[in-house]
């Protein structure tokens, strides 16, 4: 009777078993109801993305549960250029019908919020906007910057995959799923150095396959472009005019201003792009780059060479070698040296050629070695010093094949004997970095508030990697101080208070601050305020206010330098009141009371920030930097005071200054 027993678990059991039969049974019964899908249908599109779908039948006299029709992406090749815009095509398909007794020329309206998937169009210079159909062709994007597609009237999400559905997407290289370690980030800034001898500049060289290329320029002068092709073709373009246009099939979006320029291109580039400054003011400019540069130069593994011996065991090796990606061909080492990403793979060592040899023949190794018996191998000299210390130089050096015997000795042999290996290259460029130059910050406000004075400027020798560093020449060198002249009376009014103001620092303290929201528009985005720097009485609070843009292609915040921020920047600095100490009534100083109760002088017209002279130089020679000392001083006493009583009046910026430039003695 044990053996008939049923536990608790064994009837549990046994009803899954009889569920999942009935469940398996049901769709088996659902999917009976059905015909066998159909063919797929004819592509909507022969290029750009398309859709088809195919069909089923319902075999049953009821209502079969499930969808009739499937749709698949097709035709995910691109256009050529001269194919022109799917959607512009549909609307000028009615340009010989006319609307309200009239021919029109259409233009497609694209990115409708409401409705992506209607076919609105526009008169050619007019306001006029028409739904000319209520859905466009299936496989027409329903965005101009998205893969999305409509498919009978409705959006669908596309992946970068082509598959409909899918979620995924390009990283910035434009890699689909990828990690975004085929390119890396590229951004910095350059200053226009007016010179009577020059009439442009170069400002930066964005290579073939660069995506995502922002620059803005301020100032009065005027951007331009050069092209070189991969066959190459030069072209220029003197980007005169705000608006979209194709460059080397390369779409360009450029926006003028009366006192700045901005130039977007999405990419990839077809091409190699020079973007040129052409001075046109006697005001200095400045401009902000930023774009993701391929990695054209990769690290590729070579084949197995031939075996070092004919019959009875021998060994091969591979090797690894720099590709140019571009023009598919070999380079030399360096090219590949220059992206820390890329790593040389090791070689690899296979035993070949295994079976005995014939006892008649006498010559048995092409290479004569075994175990102990290193492979002949490729041995060069150093590299002679570089021609030239900057700007591009050459060095060579000589190569041999020697071979080491089993004793250590090493002799040089014939170089068939090392061609199982690439031989080194004897002559490489050096040095291909550009030479230091000189770089001039902005100018400092002026050193009063009224009348004349004088203002400084940050001048530092930059190397290739924007560091500061010497061998710039002090000929060259941009003067670093300048008159300035503020056109303010040196002398103004009084005026009262309001009796019941309060403290500018207890004011300040009550202000709520407002969050912003990092947009694809740079923008100044504060961090939250430290805690007061005391427990009771008047402190200060500090906050870091940074310069950030999302990128709209990865979803991901990236920090610019500040000056590409417009506006005013936010206050990284005010001060706190934490109430009175000891929890007596506070007590203020005679030009608190004043201001409590309708003094004659507000706190800014008697306390302010002035420069006080310079630290010292950081560096006895070899070139150092000093810092400007900036004081709160007491306009009428001319004594220091504490900073917190110059808190309403902005903090003049920090100074800095080249000094000890001569070089350091040999050790």
């Amino acid at each position: 009777m044990e053996c008939c027993r049923w536990t608790a678990a064994g009837t549990l059991l046994l009803a899954s078993l009889i569920l999942s039969s009935r469940t398996a049974r049901s769709e088996e019964d659902r999917d009976s109801l059905w015909d066998a899908w159909g063919s797929w249908s004819e592509c909507s599109r022969t290029c750009g993305g398309g859709a088809s779908y195919s069909l089923r039948r319902c075999l049953s006299s009821k209502t079969c549960e499930g969808r009739n029709i499937r749709y698949r992406t097709c035709s995910n090749v691109d256009c050529p250029p001269e194919a022109g815009d799917f959607r512009a095509q549909q609307c000028s398909a009615h340009n010989d019908v006319k609307y309200q007794g009239q021919l029109y020329e259409w233009l497609p309206v694209s990115n409708d919020p409401d409705n992506p998937c209607s076919l609105k169009c526009q008169a050619r210079g007019t306001a006029l906007v028409v739904e000319l159909a209520p859905k466009v062709l299936d496989g027409t994007r329903c965005y101009t910057e998205s893969l999305d597609m409509c498919i009978s009237g409705l959006c669908q999400i596309v992946g970068c995959d082509h598959q409909l559905g899918s979620a995924v997407k390009e990283d910035n290289c434009g890699v689909c799923n990828g990690d975004g370690s085929t390119c890396r980030l590229v951004r910095g800034q350059y200053k226009s150095q007016l010179s009577a001898s020059k009439l442009d500049d170069t400002v930066v060289a964005i290579p073939y396959g660069s995506r995502q290329v922002r620059l803005v320029l301020k100032g009065p002068d005027h951007l331009y472009l050069e092209t070189k092709t991969l066959q190459g073709v030069k072209s220029e373009n003197s980007l005169s005019t705000t608006g979209s246009f194709l460059v080397e099939n390369s779409s360009i979006d450029f926006q003028k201003f009366p006192d700045k320029e901005i130039l977007r291109i999405s990419g990839p580039l077809t091409a190699d792009f020079t973007i040129k400054i052409h001075y046109a003011g006697a005001a200095d400019s400045s401009v902000q780059f930023i774009f993701y540069q391929p990695i054209i130069h990769r690290w590729r593994e070579t084949d197995f060479f031939p075996c070092s011996a004919s019959c009875g065991g021998g060994y091969q090796l591979t090797s690894a070698e720099c590709f140019d990606l571009r023009s598919n061909r070999v380079v030399a080492d360096q090219y590949c040296h220059y992206y820390p990403e890329n790593i040389k793979p090791k070689p690899k060592l296979q035993e070949c050629n295994l079976d005995p040899c014939p006892a008649s023949d006498g010559y048995k190794q092409i290479m004569p070695y075994d175990l102990y018996h290193p492979l002949p191998r490729w041995e060069s000299t150093p590299w002679t010093a570089c021609s030239s210390s900057c700007g591009g130089g050459i060095q060579s050096r000589s190569v041999s094949c020697v071979e080491e015997d089993i004793q250590g000795h090493i002799s040089p042999v014939e170089e068939w004997k090392c061609m199982y290996t690439p031989k080194m290259p004897v002559v490489q460029p050096c040095n291909i970095f550009d030479c230091p130059k000189w770089l001039a910050q902005e100018w400092s406000p002026c050193t009063v508030t009224c009348g004349q004075g004088l203002r400084y400027r940050v001048v530092l020798c930059i190397d290739h990697r924007g560091m500061h560093t010497g061998g710039c020449s002090p000929k060259t060198k941009p003067h670093i101080k300048e008159e300035c002249v503020v056109p303010t009376p040196c002398y103004k009014p009084k005026e009262k208070l309001p009796v019941e103001a309060k403290l500018p620092w207890y004011k300040q303290a009550q202000e709520l601050e407002e969050g912003t929201a990092v947009s694809e528009e740079p923008s100044f985005i504060p961090e939250a305020w430290s805690t007061c720097s005391v427990t009771c009485g008047v402190g200060s609070q500090v906050r870091l206010v940074k310069c950030q843009v999302l990128l709209s292609f990865s979803q991901s915040v990236a920090d610019l330098p500040i000056d590409e921020c417009e506006g005013p920047k936010p206050v990284s600095q005010r001060a706190c009141y934490s109430g009175p100490c000891g929890g007596e009534a506070p007590e203020y100083t005679p030009e608190e009371t004043q201001l409590l109760h309708g003094g004659l002088q507000e706190l800014d017209e008697l306390y302010d920030w002035e420069y006080e002279g310079f630290t010292e130089c950081s560096e006895s020679c070899g070139g150092g930097v000093q810092e400007a000392v900036v004081t709160c001083l007491n306009k009428q006493t001319r004594e220091i005071a504490d900073e917190t009583l110059c808190v309403s009046s902005r903090r003049p910026p920090q100074l800095l200054k080249a000094c000890s430039l001569d070089p350091c003695p040999p050790r």
